[in-house]
């Protein structure tokens, strides 16, 4: 029984990788492939595959937004790897995110 609970826990955390977007600009907005995370800084977590891409924008009132991406390859996911070895969680999620993100932001005024 321990062990089915275990392969259980294993087998859910395994699917999933977070991580902290910050931006330099503690008062912009952070969007993460077009949903708000926050201001300043935020917690993304998700349960897509290896080398899924998400699109980052930091927008402030007034300035050009700021855009860029991170993909899910940057760190190997030690659960997934034992996992997959062990025939219980499919080798789709052997690599996770990168723990912290940092984005410099300059408010560029936009013309209007």
């Amino acid at each position: 029984m321990r062990n089915l609970l275990l392969l259980s826990a294993m087998r859910v955390t395994a699917c999933s990788s977070t991580a902290v977007i910050r931006s330099s600009d503690p008062d912009s907005r952070i969007y993460v492939n077009g949903e708000y995370m926050g201001t300043g800084h935020s917690h993304y977590t998700d349960q897509k595959v290896a080398l899924s891409k998400n699109d980052v924008e930091i927008q402030k009132d007034g300035c050009v937004a700021g855009k860029t991406s991170f993909s899910r390859s940057q760190e190997a996911e030690v659960g997934a790897i034992v996992g997959g070895i062990l025939g219980t969680v499919p080798l789709l999620w052997v690599a996770g995110y990168k723990p912290h993100h940092g984005y410099d932001f300059e408010c560029v005024p936009s013309c209007i």
